[in-house]
């Protein structure tokens, strides 16, 4: 009985971090018009550094020597990933785009997989991004360079697991996190600053950028290492594969984002290469790191 409730609050954990990451995306999106893409970025990066740094105190256990240099790419990864998903859903619905950019995750987890069954799930995330790509004979294709930059997002992405990987065994996930929001905040928060001047620092959007930082960054962060302490790591990332609908729901509800069925069924794709990449081996992804 102790250990159902364990794993239901583990399931809720995982499920509500999803739910508060794809509501911070939808919030931040509606801060476009206001500071734009590069603004909201620097919002979110500025105010998530700030909470993860009161949280985990990452002063104590400061890296040293080299081990900075993986801290640094790790936390360009970071902050890429972020403006570069920001521009995309400025574009693109924000289901789409969340699909396209778990193209990096896939890619880090089917890499280094020798098993010919696993090309099915490969074969499963192209034809899902093919049926994402803009129709050029459309006049309401999807747009390229939204696109584009929900992709790059991913290879971000992909280089934030593979470089959080490294750092992560030199110093404590939540320390490793603050210390690479850190980076990306003391890169983006300039040029968010830069671009926008003092709109950012308004009373009307400061507190919505607050919670952008809370929802996307923060609170998800948080409620993710309560459910590893308490769910095998394949069901995690079997669950996590259900992001890309419950962004598509987000945009749905809070944007009124309308997907058509063959976008619903690109990012159906997606989903189930991403479950099906969950059971690759753990050996095989670790080699890919």
């Amino acid at each position: 009985m102790q250990i159902n409730r364990i794993l239901l609050t583990a399931i809720g954990s995982v499920l509500l971090a999803m739910v508060t990451i794809q509501s911070g995306a939808s919030l931040a999106k509606q801060l476009f018009p206001i500071v734009g893409p590069e603004g909201t970025t620097a919002l979110r990066l500025g105010f998530a550094a700030a909470i993860l740094w009161l949280v985990f105190r990452p002063w104590r256990a400061l890296p040293q020597g080299r081990d900075w240099q993986s801290i640094i790419i790790y936390g360009l990864c970071l902050g890429g990933m972020n403006i570069l998903f920001y521009l995309a859903i400025e574009r693109i619905p924000l289901g789409i785009a969340v699909a396209l950019e778990f193209t990096g995750p896939l890619a880090v987890a089917l890499f280094g997989s020798k098993r010919k069954s696993d090309l099915f799930w490969v074969a499963c995330a192209i034809a899902g991004i093919l049926l994402l790509m803009p129709s050029l004979s459309s006049a309401q294709g999807l747009d390229v360079v939204g696109a584009l930059m929900a992709l790059g997002a991913g290879a971000c992405w992909a280089g934030y697991i593979l470089f959080g990987t490294r750092t992560g065994k030199q110093a404590s996930g939540g320390i490793t996190v603050a210390l690479g929001m850190t980076v990306a905040a003391l890169v983006l928060v300039p040029v968010g600053a830069i671009s926008q001047g003092v709109a950012l620092i308004s009373w009307e959007v400061l507190p919505l950028g607050l919670l952008v930082g809370v929802l996307s960054s923060a609170l998800p962060y948080s409620l993710e290492m309560v459910a590893l302490r308490n769910m095998p790591t394949q069901a995690f990332s079997v669950l996590m594969s259900l992001e890309p609908a419950i962004a598509a729901l987000a945009g749905f509800v809070i944007l009124s984002e309308q997907l058509t069925v063959l976008q619903w069924s690109a990012i159906g794709l997606v989903i189930i290469a991403s479950i099906g990449s969950s059971f690759t081996p753990k050996k095989a992804v670790e080699m890919g790191v």
